[in-house]
């Protein structure tokens, strides 16, 4: 089955492999850093997993948004970059705090943040 994005009329508008990467990566981070927030909140010692909640929540609604902007890849000005700018920023910021934690959650939603900022950091990088 051909991927969606190949169908789009403006699909020129971006290495698709790349953009389907970013997509893919922000969609699981997402998913994980939710999880991981969750994970902290009914864990022991949730006093001292603030930070790391907040910062998931964070991140799980910016790569929600990340993702969601990707999907439609037709020409609107360079607004998207400032999305995937953000979340790279936010992603990182997530990622070293979720590695200081030992909590197995937190290792996984570290490394899920880490391969988002990598895939949309990819993606700056073809697209300019």
């Amino acid at each position: 089955m051909d991927d969606i994005l190949s169908t789009h009329p403006a699909k020129d508008t971006f290495d698709l492999p790349q953009l389907r990467a970013a997509i893919d990566a922000a969609s699981r981070c997402a998913s994980t850093c939710g999880t991981c927030a969750d994970s902290c909140l009914h864990g022991d010692h949730v006093e001292g997993m603030v930070r790391c909640i907040d910062l998931c929540t964070q991140c799980a609604a910016i790569c929600r948004t990340t993702a969601e902007i990707l999907s439609r890849p037709g020409p609107n000005g360079d607004s998207w970059r400032s999305v995937v700018e953000a979340c790279i920023a936010v992603c990182r910021e997530c990622a070293k705090e979720c590695s200081s934690h030992e909590h197995d959650h937190c290792q996984q939603c570290a490394q899920a943040c880490r391969d988002c900022a990598d895939a949309c950091q990819t993606l700056l990088g073809v697209a300019d």
